[in-house]
């Protein structure tokens, strides 16, 4: 890097210190342009609230479809060819999204909501039960699991083969560039790829209810998703509508964890959820950035990105920008207007949203109403975090009960 207040800038996503505590490292990028750098490739970090808004919401110069490259071929390859909603742009992306959503139809998510009560107390049973709760382990790990499951029409003894599988692809994220998959990623790609292949054919012929054979059922459409858009919308359904919401769940709850105050406030007034939620959204973001790439050269804030230049979006940077949130680093639960990045802007924000932030709400007011003096095990033990910087998820959370 160049001399000067660069010096102070330093990105490494496969730095495990980086990946335990990003949020000292963001400091440097606000009150600032877009910062460039090369790590293995060209690169723009932009961590300002007003330049990861606007990049986000400007489709028309910044595309979503990854440029082809050796390091993401083998991470692509699990999709196939066809198109996926998050990776794509107008025209393509508009079809998909309007042939997916039937999936967050807010009748659909209404329906769910009963089920996942259901799924959070089962499970709250059982740490009850054992006496102790392991957050990650107990609760947030399996109920996103379970719900995505449940809409797919995934029987419950395929849960936990779901959960390693998509837990091997989320570890790809930690493979750095020019360095092969290790094979047990490779198998766990090709292993979901294979059972929705299965499963999809098994709804041709003889369809449910489910989302699955909704969406094959709509196969007979004039604009009807194909066989592959099928398979990688449902491979991502699974993997980013778990993996977020398992994420969002546990550091919700490390955040109570480490502010009593605001536990104790939730407890006292479970209507402040809604306001917890979001500010848990923009503390401790489930995915810490996201990509852009210009498709022209583009000035963002001072800074000439060229085109194609891999740009991160760095959302969980801009959430705690202190020119768009006072006193950032402070978790608030009543913090209000808190219009955080957490799910993205634009024609991209994110689809599962409401039933994010529904599990969220379910899975932490039970929590705290089923164990009234629960507390973090030990306040100053290091924590462990799964292997991706992108999408920030602890290993394990530890709470007393008593």
């Amino acid at each position: 890097m160049s001399g000067g207040e660069t010096d102070q800038i330093y990105f490494n996503p496969w730095d495990e210190a980086y990946r335990a505590n990003p949020y000292p490292y963001y400091k440097p990028l606000y009150g600032r342009p877009p910062h460039l750098l090369n790590l293995f490739f060209p690169m723009a970090l932009v961590g300002r609230y007003a330049d990861a808004s606007a990049i986000l919401r400007d489709h028309e110069r910044f595309s979503s479809v990854p440029p082809p490259s050796p390091f993401l071929a083998e991470r692509v390859a699990v999709f196939g060819d066809a198109p996926r909603v998050v990776f794509s742009d107008p025209p393509v992306h508009t079809r998909l999204r309007r042939l997916v959503s039937r999936a967050f139809t807010p009748k659909r998510i209404r329906e769910l909501e009963p089920r996942i009560r259901e799924f959070t107390a089962l499970l709250l049973d059982r740490a009850a039960a054992r006496g102790e709760f392991e957050v990650m382990a107990d609760l947030a790990n399996p109920l996103p699991v379970m719900v995505i499951a449940e809409m797919l029409g995934v029987p419950p003894d395929h849960y936990e083969r779901f959960k390693r599988w998509s837990d091997a692809v989320i570890e790809s994220d930690n493979t750095p560039p020019g360095t092969p998959l290790p094979d047990y990623i490779k198998e766990a790609f090709a292993s979901l790829r294979a059972y929705f292949v299965d499963e999809i054919e098994r709804r041709r012929r003889n369809p449910g209810s489910d989302l699955v054979s909704v969406l094959v059922a709509a196969h007979e459409e004039a604009e009807a998703l194909t066989e592959q858009e099928l398979i990688a919308f449902v491979l991502i359904l699974l993997l980013a509508g778990n993996e977020t919401t398992t994420n969002l769940i546990g550091n919700g709850m490390l955040a109570l964890g480490r502010n009593p105050d605001q536990m104790a406030r939730l407890k006292t007034d479970p209507a402040l959820i809604p306001g917890a939620i979001e500010e848990m959204l923009r503390y401790d973001c489930p995915v810490q950035s996201t990509a852009r790439y210009p498709k022209v050269d583009v000035e963002v804030g001072g800074t000439l990105l060229k085109a194609n230049t891999v740009t991160f979006v760095m959302v969980a940077a801009a959430n705690r920008d202190p020119a768009q949130f006072p006193h950032p680093d402070t978790f608030d639960i009543a913090r209000d207007p808190n219009v955080h990045l957490a799910f993205g802007e634009g024609i991209h924000y994110c689809l599962g949203a409401p039933l994010a932030r529904m599990e969220g709400a379910i899975a932490i007011n039970a929590a705290l109403a089923r164990f009234p003096h629960l507390r973090l095990a030990q306040t100053d033990a290091p924590l462990r975090y799964k292997g991706s910087y992108f999408l920030r998820g602890l290993a394990e959370l530890k709470m007393a009960l008593e």
